[in-house]
């Protein structure tokens, strides 16, 4: 077969699904009846989609009709055709259907407090027939055996058996208040970090005041301490703004101090990933509620987090 005669007159579907009728009935008289139409017209349909793919698809009998080789292959490949084409009404369709039942969402005590918790408020505004339950852990949670359907989550280290798409980008910066700076001094290198007081998040998927950050050479790393740490974002952001240390945040829970000038961003050519993940354990074609509220969660975050500003190069 000319496969690009092939490409360039691709085959109508109300032909092909003639064909298959045609094919599994092994009769035009009947395949007629079935579909509610003359055999003129199903002889007419074979005619068109025999001349559209340039082989012959049956052998006619005064009594019987048989498939052809190359109808062997068209049928085999008709029948996946109407399989995808199935697939893609059912996806399409479950899309503007409303989800609706129990969905078990899980997140950490900071982004799910500021972030997610107001999302799925507007969520479950919009999608009344969900039926949400919101969970926030300070550990890595086994969404599999523990039944949960979504975790909402910091950090590109994700599981290969777990499934994942990205939400948003964002990434933690190193900030402290302008009254520590001038007490204390800037920090020229990220090296000089263990010589100041740090204020450390105990992170469920970080060492304890192990920092690592990207920087200009590279990831780099610095063992940090200080008198003051917690396992609750806000309450060391506080901290940072009362003076008392060097705070490395999501720049989502950092950006209006920056603005308002109670933190200054130091170090600035270095930061640490924190890009913000949807994971599950499914497809997202197996499950209209997660792949609605996956794609509302996207749309969320892009609206009101504008992407985590680059430090410019001098030139």
């Amino acid at each position: 077969m000319d496969k690009t005669r092939f490409v360039n007159n691709l085959p109508n579907l109300e032909d092909l699904r003639v064909f298959v009728i045609v094919a599994r009935r092994s009769s035009f008289a009947a395949a007629a009846s079935e579909l509610g139409v003359s055999p003129a017209y199903v002889s007419k349909r074979i005619q068109l989609l025999e001349h559209n793919i340039g082989v012959r698809l049956l052998h006619r009998t005064t009594r019987r009709v048989a498939v052809t080789d190359d109808g062997e292959r068209v049928y085999r490949w008709a029948l996946h055709i109407f399989d995808a084409v199935e697939q893609m009404s059912d996806e399409v369709s479950a899309l503007h259907q409303e989800p609706r039942g129990q969905l078990q969402i899980i997140s950490s005590f900071g982004l799910g407090r500021r972030h997610v918790g107001p999302a799925l408020s507007e969520l479950s505004q919009r999608y009344p027939a969900l039926d949400i339950r919101f969970d926030m852990f300070d550990r890595l949670v086994d969404l599999i055996e523990e039944g949960f359907d979504l975790d909402i989550r910091i950090g590109d280290n994700i599981a290969p058996n777990l499934i994942a798409k990205l939400l948003a980008n964002n990434a933690r910066v190193l900030c402290a208040s302008p009254e520590y700076v001038q007490r204390h001094g800037e920090p020229r290198t990220l090296a000089e970090l263990a010589g100041h007081e740090c204020l450390v998040i105990k992170e469920r998927d970080h060492p304890f005041g192990l920092w690592r950050l990207q920087g200009p050479e590279g990831e780099e790393s610095v063992k940090v301490t200080g008198a003051l740490s917690a396992n609750h974002g806000e309450v060391v952001h506080q901290w940072a703004i009362d003076g008392r240390g060097i705070l490395l945040r999501s720049h989502w829970d950092v950006r209006e101090s920056l603005e308002s000038g109670k933190l200054v961003h130091i170090l600035q050519d270095y930061r640490q990933q924190a890009n913000i993940w949807a994971v599950y354990t499914a497809p997202l074609a197996n499950s209209a509620k997660i792949r609605v509220t996956v794609e509302f969660l996207r749309q969320y975050f892009s609206e009101r987090h504008p992407a985590t500003p680059q430090r410019q190069k001098e030139s």
